[in-house]
């Protein structure tokens, strides 16, 4: 059962409210596959205490029919329509092999199996809508409307869709970008996080590009359009990912891929089983027993257990780790990845600016501690996330932070404040001195070579220090890469939209070489399909819009989960929960784990299958015996299965991960 995702037409919904953008979620119930599976389980339920407890027949049989045909009759049809294109799919094959077990009196079994198969692909189509829904929702982060400027100098509220090439547009304090452009007049800081991935806002003046769906901060922006909403680059995003999980190559179980033949090559045995003996002279009944009894120890049922039990376990044990693995199909490509690409910002980083130096000047009079405290006090009543991290770095150190007084913001230069009597002015060095002398000059540089941003602080005019602010890396980075490198073979790649200086020093910081920077979300799709290109078999690991597109064209896909973006984790198949890096190594040998637990199991089922055919066809196999020992060898795989259920599979997956 594979599924993609399917491009619906797409249309602007306009928010309830101002500012809330609303939320396109397909309902459950909603989906037939859903209310199919639903019912038949129902069903399924009710009959089994029934018949458990030696109720009479009429009370649970009836039952138990209603939860073949209400879970049977979707891939019974979509089965036979296959036929038609002369195909035959194991769906088909599983409602015979439950209708089979039916007519011998295994009506229980018959009726899992069908519940089973009916709940995994309502699953499936559940995730496809959910992951259709994100990316449609996608446009809501680009607002409905827009101020247009006319060319006598007044306003139009206007929809984005009617806005061209050339107009000018206003974009106040905290507004979002209405279109693709370039700013004409103003200054402020917009956060681009969506698109660039970038932690912290990007100061935007005359000259600089800024994309539709970004958010304004506290300056106001005149911007001139250069693209059609249509074109814009968040639209852009839609289609990469509906295009790429549209080409992406549908994935099957191991055992999908050998079906065809196995189903085949099943059905025409059977046949044979019973019209060779049947020519030869031997009574109808003899023959259809024993061509019966093939059919039902030669079925596959076994072989589709086999598979299942060890990844469904896999992921039961990672779900309790704090990883969602959203598929059997998802655990299983998990162990064959060979190369792996990460994000930076909110992967490899926490996501959020920390202070990381602070560096008083000789000759100012300031220690540590007074420099920061001084900062903080006038970076309090700002918004801004570098003031945040000056605040956040004050507390943590325990300081007293006093009132500041004559509080003002210019957006992309800084702030400035009056505290305890003395002037504070903080903010980008180039901003705040015109000829900044060679000691400022010379610290910033230093700061900024080593991936921070630097921020200057003035007391009463006078360069005081420098701080430097950086996105920590997160604490199992390091390990993390180690950890993937050992299971690849191969050093992942780190693909971020970040500036290169900021990106080459964390990734030496992480154990990374190959570093590319300045990547937009189409660079990084670029970049993942050179490498599938190349025979690789990609796990990307990220957690914003931005990332979505590579993501879905991924091999596999994990999307960090606390702060990752709803596009993302719907994107993703997988997604950490707990937003524990360490995880990821950690998933990938238990994949690997499962697999080779997929391999015994087949092993074991086919030898059950192959000694019990022998003797059905060499001797005389009774029937009871037969299924006995069908079902036995189903019980038998399914328990090897569920050994990674137990907490010390994940530490042993833990392990090989790191070992």
């Amino acid at each position: 059962m594979t599924s993609t995702l399917t491009p619906q037409p797409v249309e602007r919904a306009k928010p309830a409210r101002t500012g809330a953008a609303p939320r396109r979620r397909t309902r459950v119930l909603a989906l037939p596959e859903v209310r199919w599976a639903t019912a038949a389980t129902v069903f399924f339920l009710l009959a089994l205490p029934l018949q458990l407890t030696g109720a009479p027949a009429w009370t649970w049989g009836p039952l138990y029919a209603l939860s073949y045909v209400t879970g049977g009759w979707e891939p019974g049809w979509e089965g036979l329509k296959a036929l038609k294109e002369r195909t035959l799919d194991v769906d088909l094959l599983m409602v015979v092999a439950a209708l089979g077990a039916a007519s011998i009196g295994q009506v229980m079994d018959g009726a899992l199996l069908i519940v089973i198969f009916a709940t995994s692909g309502a699953l499936e189509a559940l995730a496809t809508a959910r992951t259709a829904d994100s990316v449609r929702g996608l446009l809501d982060l680009a607002p409905a409307t827009a101020t247009r400027l006319t060319p006598d100098g007044g306003e139009q509220t206007v929809p984005v869709e009617e806005l061209s090439v050339g107009d000018t547009v206003l974009v106040r304090p905290g507004e979002r970008v209405g279109a693709d452009g370039r700013v004409l007049d103003g200054a402020s800081d917009v956060d681009q996080a969506t698109i660039t991935g970038e932690p912290l806002p990007a100061a935007k003046e005359p000259g600089d590009e800024v994309f539709a769906g970004t958010l304004n901060g506290t300056g106001a922006l005149r911007v001139r359009v250069e693209r059609d909403a249509s074109d814009s680059v968040i639209a852009r995003i839609v289609r990469m990912v509906e295009e790429a999980s549209e080409t992406k190559a549908p994935t099957q179980l191991f055992i999908e891929k050998v079906e065809q033949r196995y189903s085949l090559g099943m059905v025409a045995a059977t046949l044979a089983v019973f019209l060779v003996p049947l020519a030869l002279g031997e009574q109808l009944t003899d023959a259809l027993l024993r061509a019966m009894t093939f059919m039902i120890v030669a079925s596959p049922c076994a072989v589709v257990l086999a598979t299942m039990p060890p990844l469904l376990s896999a992921i039961a044990n990672a779900g309790r780790h704090g990883v969602l693995v959203k598929s059997a199909v998802v655990m299983e490509r998990l162990g064959q990845v060979d190369a792996v690409a990460l994000d930076k910002t909110g992967t490899l980083t926490e996501g959020s600016p920390r202070v990381t130096d602070v560096r008083p000047l000789t000759g100012s009079g300031l220690d540590e501690a007074s420099l920061l405290t001084l900062a903080a006090a006038a970076e309090r009543p700002s918004e801004h996330p570098l003031a945040r991290a000056v605040v956040d770095a004050a507390r943590e150190r325990g300081l007293d932070l006093p009132g500041a007084e004559d509080f003002t913001s210019a957006p992309g230069v800084g702030v400035t404040a009056v505290v305890n009597g003395r002037g504070v002015a903080v903010g980008a060095p180039a901003r705040l001195l015109d000829g900044t002398g060679s000691t400022v000059t010379a610290v910033a540089g230093e700061l900024e070579e080593s991936g921070r941003t630097a921020v200057l602080v003035l007391v009463d005019g006078v360069p005081a220090g420098l701080l430097g602010i950086a996105d920590r890396l997160r604490p199992d980075a390091a390990a993390t890469v180690a950890a993937l490198t050992t299971l690849t073979g191969t050093a992942p790649t780190l693909l971020t939209g970040d500036n290169p200086r900021a990106a080459a020093h964390l990734a030496a910081e992480a154990g990374i070489d190959d570093v590319r920077a300045g990547l937009l979300p189409q660079d990084k799709l670029t970049a993942v399909q050179e490498m599938e290109g190349a025979g690789r078999k990609v796990l990307v690991v990220g957690d914003g819009v931005n990332d979505a597109p590579a993501l879905a064209a991924a091999h596999t896909g994990i999307a960090m989960g606390r702060a990752g973006s709803d596009l993302a984790l719907e994107t993703a198949d997988a997604v950490i929960v707990r937003d524990e890096l360490a995880a990821v190594p950690t998933t990938v040998a238990l994949s690997r784990r499962a697999r080779r637990l997929v391999v015994q199991n087949l092993v074991i089922a086919g030898v059950f299958i192959a000694g019990l055919v022998v003797w059905d066809l060499a001797g005389n196999l009774p029937l009871p015996l037969g299924v006995a020992g069908h079902e036995g060898s189903t019980v038998l795989v399914g328990l090897n299965g569920l050994r990674l259920l137990r907490e010390s599979a994940w530490q042993r997956a833990a392990a090989e991960g790191t070992g």
